[in-house]
């Protein structure tokens, strides 16, 4: 596969990955009735845009568009990680800002018995992260 395609495919995937996060969210959120906590909010207002860039960086075909990506997605996997860390009681929850609300340690849904929220949270940040390098080595190795 061309170097092109190779990276439209990456920009392709990152989306789909985005938009699914935003979706699978308000579906939780709106549909299932789940209220978000406070890490979860966070995690949503650095993912939403996301998908709003991606859009607009494949339409203009910016090939700089990871630089505006990935302080984004990094700073949602940063959250994510403390956010599952919190979850699976590695660190104790007084070190959150869950106090008010719902807990961030709520076990409110669990896909297949072991997929919970901060999980799907942290693979779709993890993903966009990685293609997110990856697109950009291929930009710098191709330019």
């Amino acid at each position: 596969m061309p170097n092109g395609g190779g990276n439209k495919t990456i920009l392709y995937i990152s989306f789909a990955v985005a938009l699914s996060a935003m979706l699978g969210s308000l579906f939780f959120s709106e549909i299932l009735k789940i209220p978000p906590c406070n890490l979860c909010w966070y995690q949503r207002i650095v993912m939403y845009p996301i998908v709003l860039i991606i859009i607009v960086g494949m339409t203009n075909n910016d090939k700089k568009i990871y630089s505006y990506i990935l302080p984004l997605s990094i700073i949602g996997l940063g959250i994510s990680i403390f956010h599952n860390l919190l979850y699976y009681g590695i660190i104790p929850e007084d070190l959150a800002s869950c106090a008010l609300g719902v807990s961030c340690t709520a076990k409110l849904i669990a896909l297949f018995g072991f997929i919970d929220i901060p999980l799907l949270s942290f693979l779709s940040f993890l993903t966009i992260t990685v293609l997110m390098f990856i697109y950009k080595n291929n930009i710098k190795n191709h330019a």
